[in-house]
């Protein structure tokens, strides 16, 4: 006669916690093995697991939790009785299967390290390719609305309006429009100001904007030291320097964004807005600048000589100065004071502004000390 109970599947002698997945309800259910694992509650229905469709989800130790390819999201299986883990386990097949591989880890931190060469060749190499292509063929209304998002920063930063003294604006006014005109730049939207703040810097901005802050016209002696500032960031300006600057500098702190975590960009805009004022421009764009300003100082028949000598008392020698200055971010080498010096000539023009000018642009912010 045939023993009818070697047929019989095993069952778990123990209780063991079960969550349905469709409600909050602890359960009490004892474990069949059979054909798949049958999940028995007292006077319930019961639930059938394929064991091939069973996997280990996190639990805390002394504690066998397992899901359900095929179950509810929610539903999990907790047994802690060890002898009863052990045997579900040794039917589980693909118990782990879901679970990364030290292959799948090596093949994933092998991504992620290509993945983070690849943003920074593209930041060292690709950026300021796109950024030299792209910066001439911006549009001039967008041109100047980045502007005026930049004008705010400046403002916030140094959080004063524009000098308004008539004579001294006159006088400003007249010696920027004989640099624009030397310089070939006929845009008439070009605006210019000077900012009363103690700092000795000059800035262009994107949209024909530029500003002297009254640091350095108080350190200026005449007006040809000025006038070699002033091309200079003209010369930016006519060269794209600081739209370059900001597609360089927005699309760099995107890229290092998705790197280190911020993939919306946020601070990109800001980055690069402020980085208009406090940018340190590449050797070759301030080299580009220096002979732009070189030529213009020519045109009007006066040396960049002493514009150079401004600088240079400023910043001092390279590495000497403790100024805290935004200047100071690209110092005047001894080496370009040596070429401005070179390019000296006997003033073959009329001064660029009278003695009364002059001293009326010296005072364009009042007495008043910031």
């Amino acid at each position: 006669m045939t023993d009818v109970f070697a047929e019989a599947p095993a069952q778990s002698a123990k209780p063991t916690i079960f969550f349905d997945g469709t409600s909050s309800r602890r359960r009490q259910v004892i474990l069949t093995f059979a054909d798949a694992l049958e999940i028995l509650e007292e006077g319930g229905t019961p639930v059938r697991w394929a064991y091939a469709d069973i996997r280990r989800a996190d639990s805390p130790p002394g504690i066998l939790r397992l899901a359900c390819t095929t179950a509810p999201p929610l539903a999990r299986l907790e047994i802690r009785d060890a002898a009863l883990a052990a045997d579900v386990t040794v039917r589980c097949t693909h118990l782990d299967e879901h679970r990364t591989s030290r292959r799948g880890v090596a093949k994933i931190v092998g991504w992620s390290v290509a993945a983070a060469v690849s943003i920074v060749c593209v930041v060292l190499f690709g950026v300021p390719l796109a950024a030299d292509r792209l910066a001439p063929l911006v549009p001039k209304p967008i041109e100047r609305r980045i502007g005026d998002a930049s004008e705010v920063q400046v403002k916030t930063i140094f959080g004063r309006s524009v000098c308004e003294d008539p004579a001294g604006k006159a006088a400003f006014t007249k010696l920027v429009n004989r640099l624009r005109d030397a310089a070939g730049l006929d845009d008439d939207s070009m605006t210019a100001g000077v900012l009363p703040t103690a700092v000795p810097n000059a800035f262009a901005l994107p949209g024909g904007k530029v500003y002297v802050l009254r640091g350095l016209l108080d350190k200026a002696q005449n007006p040809d030291e000025l006038a070699g500032i002033l091309a200079h960031e003209l010369g930016h300006l006519k060269h794209y320097d600081n739209m370059r600057g900001l597609i360089y500098n927005g699309g760099t702190s995107f890229l290092i964004g998705l790197l280190f975590g911020d993939v919306t960009g946020s601070s990109a805009v800001i980055f690069a807005s402020r980085s208009v004022v406090e940018a340190s421009y590449s050797r070759e764009a301030e080299t580009a600048a220096d002979t732009f300003a070189i030529e213009v100082m020519h045109k009007l028949g006066r040396s960049p000589k002493p514009a150079a000598e401004l600088m240079f008392r400023i910043t001092g020698k390279e590495g000497g100065s403790t100024l805290t200055s935004i200047l100071a971010s690209h110092p005047l080498t001894e080496d370009r004071l040596a070429r401005m010096t070179k390019e000296d000539r006997p003033a073959s023009g009329p001064p660029l502004l009278t003695d009364k000018e002059w001293q009326s642009l010296k005072g364009i912010c009042g007495s008043g000390k910031v």
